[in-house]
């Protein structure tokens, strides 16, 4: 049973997030040889890890504030069920097997591993509450994932990657906290001091900037001289009509469905995304391969 609760304070739903570590296995065309899906796969489970060790954290640092959440209470610490002391054992032992693995994998790798850990102790300390820094050291996570995917397989990193990855993140991360401000309303500085520094029309105003620099970002991207040259082909502009539908109905769900609050839930809750991102991918398999 106590095992049991570990695990969901790991957080499993949001291991998603850890799949842009294939990206450059993907995009560097060699999704075809084992051993290096091997390695991406081993860097995945290792990310796994680490960002358990980093929910775990993070849940023993706010343990007070998720109390009085509508949701982060029935989290295993904040509800009980797991102590702080097993919790922290746990979290050292995570942080030990997942720190000793990535070291076997490499010197860039181990070091994108440290920097991650490094990356969201010092945004549970202290980032978080920092405007805008908050969400742009989210972002930041999500690029360390896509270099520890690059150098783990010895692969150029593609600037065009991180644009679209950071972007990507920064539209997400921006939908969620204007999920928890609806969520919370007036009580949502109480709950998370940060929120105080926002506000919905705020908050709609970056969606749109970034919104409007992701699609143009990796429409410039799938139509670059660099990335013709390198596939071989200008097919993968006709992937554009994806992202575009893709981010429109995240949109969608976010404004009228009032959703966003967990995007790795959202995924695979709504058939339409989740069939769009299939067939995103299906589509650049078809173009790439």
């Amino acid at each position: 049973m106590v095992l049991k609760e570990i695990f969901l304070t790991l957080r499993p739903r949001q291991w998603v997030k850890n799949v842009v570590i294939f990206a450059a296995l993907i995009f560097s065309q060699n999704l075809i040889y084992f051993p290096l899906i091997l390695r991406a796969t081993l860097a995945f489970v290792i990310f796994c890890l680490l960002s358990g060790a980093v929910y775990i954290f993070n849940d023993l640092m706010d343990l007070e504030q998720d109390r009085l959440h509508p949701v982060k209470k029935n989290r295993p610490i904040a509800s009980g069920r797991i102590t702080p002391q097993t919790a922290s054992l746990a979290l050292l032992v995570l942080v030990a097997v997942a720190v000793g693995a990535a070291y076997r994998l490499g010197t860039p790798f181990f070091i994108a591993a440290l920097t991650y850990l490094a990356l969201f102790i010092f945004y549970t300390l202290k980032l978080k509450h920092v405007v805008i820094l908050d969400l742009l050291t989210i972002a930041a996570g999500f690029v360390v994932r896509a270099v520890a995917g690059a150098v783990v397989i010895s692969v150029d990193i593609s600037h065009w990657l991180l644009l679209c990855t950071i972007l990507l993140a920064l539209f997400l991360g921006l939908a969620k906290r204007r999920h928890e401000l609806v969520l919370l309303a007036e009580q949502a500085s109480e709950h998370r001091k940060i929120l105080a520094e926002y506000s919905p029309q705020l908050l709609d105003q970056m969606i749109s900037v970034v919104t409007s620099s992701t699609v143009v970002t990796y429409a410039l991207y799938t139509m670059s001289s660099e990335t013709i040259e390198k596939f071989g082909t200008d097919n993968l502009v006709f992937t554009v009509p994806f992202v575009l539908y893709g981010i429109f109905r995240y949109l969608y769900l976010v404004h009228q469905k009032q959703e966003g609050g967990s995007p790795e839930r959202l995924l695979f809750s709504d058939k339409y995304l989740l069939v769009n991102v299939v067939a995103w991918v299906l589509a650049i398999w078809l173009i790439i391969y």
